[in-house]
């Protein structure tokens, strides 16, 4: 059987810092060394979509001015559809930015609301300090622990309410907001956190389990995910993971 998915992007012109575009091209190739067709669909303000044939959405992390841009877009012409298909279960990453923007609100630094989707019960205040480096969070994605990495740069401070689940515990870095310990936020099928870098290419164990609950929605339980190497990808991972644990 032959599998496709379609992909879309969420505002890449406006929302592409550090790399987060990698995370696309992850997908796509990870998809394609298995056969898998991924469409990607870049979506831009004023766009509309048929968010029912959506199976992946991404989401990277921007400037406060380009979060500004688009924030009126995507409440108002994507929200309600987006919204419905998040609760039907529609695989979404979301990186610093976007992360932020999928909340209730983000406080800014100068004062000014930018209010969210409302779809992850968390909200964001800018701080005074900047929160830079490597990060490391612990995570299970149904297997048992597994450390993924990433880079974080952020003055944003996230905290989370009830309706969302800690993605990961920080081993090292700082996480959503440096105090309480957790790096990301988890609601269904949407995963929010502050790692680029890029995320996906760093880490492909967490590559392939979106791949696969994207599969399971669309084509249902029996929609198999067939094995791929990473040997290099993990290797380059392990050796980051021990190199920045062994700082601390």
């Amino acid at each position: 059987m032959t599998f496709t998915l379609c992909l879309a992007h969420l505002y890449p012109d406006h929302m592409n810092v550090y790399g987060d575009r990698g995370n696309v091209i992850a997908l796509r190739q990870r998809c394609l060394r298995r056969g898998i067709e991924l469409e990607v669909i870049p979506v831009q303000p004023g766009d509309i979509i048929d968010w029912r044939a959506v199976d992946f959405a991404f989401f990277g992390g921007g400037q406060d001015s380009g979060q500004a841009l688009i924030t009126t877009d995507l409440i108002e012409r994507q929200g309600p559809e987006l919204r419905a298909a998040i609760e039907d279960g529609l695989v979404l990453l979301a990186i610093c930015g976007g992360y932020q923007l999928l909340g209730h609100y983000f406080l800014t630094h100068t004062g000014e609301r930018l209010p969210g989707l409302g779809v992850l019960d968390v909200y964001t205040i800018a701080g005074k300090r900047r929160m830079i480096g490597n990060i490391v969070i612990e995570v299970d994605l149904g297997h048992g622990p597994q450390r993924l990495v990433g880079f974080e740069n952020h003055s944003g401070r996230t905290f989370h309410g009830a309706r969302v689940r800690p993605f990961g515990k920080v081993l090292t870095g700082y996480g959503d907001n440096g105090q309480d310990g957790w790096g990301g936020a988890v609601y269904r099928n949407t995963f929010g956190c502050y790692l680029h870098g890029a995320l996906l290419p760093k880490n492909p164990q967490l590559t392939d389990h979106l791949i696969g609950l994207a599969l399971r929605r669309r084509y249902g339980q029996q929609a198999e995910l067939l094995p791929l190497p990473a040997e290099r990808e993990l290797a380059a991972q392990r050796v980051m993971v021990q190199r920045l644990l062994r700082r601390f």
